[in-house]
C-alpha cells in the first residue's frame, strides 16, 4: 500500500474541517418551522383552562371545581370563531349570545351563565407562544373586576373555552355555568336576564322562582 504524501493528507484534513464548518453554518440558518397558529388553538384552550383553575382556587379556595363541559366547549368555540371571523367582540343584535346558544342547545337549561372574552394580536414573524398568550389572557381577566368575578364565582361548576385565530389576532371565549341547584323550570321568566354580578343571578333562584337563564359579570370584553 502506497503512502499518501504528507502535504496531501494535511490538505484533505483541512478540506474536511472546512466542510464541517460549512454544514454547521447551514444548521444555524435553517430554523425549525413554527407551528401554524390554528394548530396551536387546542393547546391554548387547555392552558387557559388550567391557569383559570389555578387563579380561581387562589382567589377563593372554597370555589367549586369546574369541570370542562363538551357542550360548553362547542359553544365557546362557536363564539370565538365568530369573533375571529368578524374581527370584533360584538355579538350582533343578541347581547347574550352565549346564553342564547346554550339554551338553544339545551332546552332544559336553567341557571347562571358567565362569559369572558379577550383578544391578542400577533405577527407572522413572532408567531404564538402558547404559554405567554395563555398567561396574558388570564392576567388580563384577573385585572378586571367583572372578569375576575366571573372566573372566581364559587358556584360555577362547568366551563368551556374556545380559541380561534385570524390573520393577526387570537380571540378567546370562556363560558361558565351553574344550574344553582334549580330543579323546576319557571314558567313566567324571560329566556335571558342580565345581572350585574354572578352573585345577583344566584340570588334570583329563590322563591318565587324567576330564573330561566341569567348572564352576569358585567362587560364581556
Amino acid at each position: 500500500m502506497s503512502k499518501e504524501p504528507a502535504g496531501k493528507k494535511i490538505s484533505r484534513i483541512a478540506a474536511l474541517a472546512l466542510a464541517g464548518l460549512a454544514l454547521a453554518g447551514c444548521a444555524g440558518i435553517f430554523e425549525p418551522e413554527k407551528p401554524l397558529p390554528a394548530e396551536q388553538m387546542p393547546l391554548l384552550e387547555k392552558r387557559i383552562i388550567a391557569l383559570v383553575a389555578e387563579r380561581r382556587a387562589k382567589t377563593d379556595p372554597k370555589a367549586r371545581i369546574m369541570l370542562v363541559d363538551p357542550a360548553l366547549s362547542v359553544i365557546a368555540k362557536k363564539r370565538s370563531d365568530e369573533m375571529a371571523r368578524t374581527n370584533s367582540f360584538s355579538s350582533g343584535e343578541d347581547p347574550h349570545v352565549s346564553a342564547t346558544m346554550l339554551m338553544n342547545a339545551d332546552a332544559k337549561f336553567q341557571g347562571l351563565v358567565g362569559e369572558n372574552v379577550a383578544a391578542q394580536r400577533f405577527t407572522a414573524k413572532d408567531g404564538i407562544d402558547v404559554e405567554v398568550f395563555a398567561k396574558r389572557f388570564v392576567d388580563g381577566w384577573t385585572a378586571s373586576k367583572p372578569h375576575l368575578e366571573n372566573l372566581s364565582f364559587a358556584e360555577y361548576d362547568r366551563t368551556g373555552v374556545g380559541a380561534s385565530v385570524n390573520a393577526d389576532t387570537v380571540y378567546v371565549a370562556q363560558i361558565f355555568t351553574s344550574d344553582l341547584g334549580i330543579t323546576d323550570k319557571p314558567g313566567n321568566a324571560p329566556d335571558v336576564q342580565t345581572v350585574p354580578l354572578p352573585k345577583d343571578g344566584a340570588n334570583d333562584n329563590k322563591a318565587p322562582l324567576m330564573l330561566r337563564g341569567a348572564i352576569g359579570g358585567g362587560p364581556s370584553q
